[in-house]
């Protein structure tokens, strides 16, 4: 965790050893650790030239580690300030690249992505960038980074970034996107299902959106391209259809009711529900759920004799008016 104050992982192993210790020799320190003398000796120098540790007056190969307040603190301190200037030099950028955006003409409110890492490569910036929200829609087939390689969505979340995506209901027929999706939900993402979306995006703070630059049909042939589209009549078409689409699809929340759990349904119920209701056929839902067909047609029966219901679109509607849905379903 100090790596962002400049200490690499063996500074760091051994700063910390040495706090809960009176003092300590190098050879002792490398012992503690299970390094070589000859790594951790370096280690000791470059915390002494930053003021993390000391020559103890016992001798000159017995260290003492500094007060964390004062060392660490000075530190901090340091990086602040440079977090401080960086902050305000970002700003200033920020103003001139607003005065310019003003005078962009047609052609300028479009960036073309060649290649499948720049497309992999703005992807990730774009999300590292987001300061509150990050909606998208998710296509069947295949994309230049998958669910589980799109390590940038974790750590936006982590930092509280709302993400509101719309999954395709062939997309999420495919083997661990429901899974992902749980995932995703767990951290408070909030996903819904569509029958079909007519193309893959991302929108960013709902300023800056990224497009495939090919039709639905040709992705998978041809060379690798998005388009980022800035501020602009375009981006506002986007955002329109984004917001359709969001308010027509079927919400995947598989959360457990107050109702739901009076009335005895269970997880699983509850997930065979939804991921019906999305669209799914019994042979989909028992592959995400890791469930035989039968077994998926015996919960659905069971479910449709406590509604007293006969069709799966009544199933539907009953669970809606007993509360088996989570709010805003």
């Amino acid at each position: 965790m100090l790596d962002v104050l400049g200490l690499d992982p063996v500074e760091e192993a051994a700063y910390r050893r040495l706090v809960g210790l009176p003092s300590a020799t190098s050879t002792e320190l490398a012992t503690a650790l299970d390094l070589d003398v000859a790594v951790v000796r370096p280690a000791l120098d470059a915390l002494g030239a930053k003021g993390l540790v000391a020559t103890s007056t016992s001798g000159a190969d017995q260290f003492v580690a500094s007060p964390p307040m004062v060392a660490l603190g000075s530190l901090v301190r340091e990086r602040q300030d440079d977090i401080n200037r960086a902050r305000s030099e970002l700003d200033a950028l920020t103003e001139q690249y607003r005065g310019a955006a003003a005078q962009r003409t047609v052609t300028d409110v479009i960036d073309v992505v060649t290649g499948a890492e720049a497309v992999a490569q703005r992807f990730a910036q774009m999300q590292r960038s987001a300061r509150t929200q990050v909606q998208g829609l998710i296509r069947s087939g295949v994309a230049v980074v998958s669910a589980a390689e799109n390590l940038e969505e974790d750590r936006a979340a982590e930092r509280g970034v709302t993400y509101r995506i719309v999954m395709e209901r062939e997309a999420l027929e495919q083997p661990g996107v429901f899974e992902n999706a749980q995932g995703a939900m767990s951290r408070g993402e909030q996903v819904r299902v569509a029958e079909h979306l007519a193309l893959r995006l991302i929108i960013v703070d709902r300023e800056l959106a990224l497009v495939p630059m090919a039709a639905a049909q040709e992705e998978s042939r041809g060379p690798v391209g998005a388009l980022l589209v800035h501020p602009s009549g375009l981006l506002d078409g986007l955002l329109a259809l984004f917001d359709h689409c969001w308010s027509t699809a079927h919400p995947l929340d598989t959360r457990r009711t107050d109702a739901a759990a009076r009335d005895g349904l269970d997880d699983v119920d509850l997930r065979v529900l939804h991921l019906l209701l999305s669209g799914l056929t019994d042979q989909a839902v028992g592959s995400q759920l890791g469930l035989s067909v039968r077994t998926v047609q015996r919960r659905v029966a069971t479910l449709m004799d406590a509604c007293g219901v006969h069709t799966r679109i009544q199933l539907g509607r009953q669970a809606e008016r007993r509360g088996w849905l989570a709010p805003g379903d």
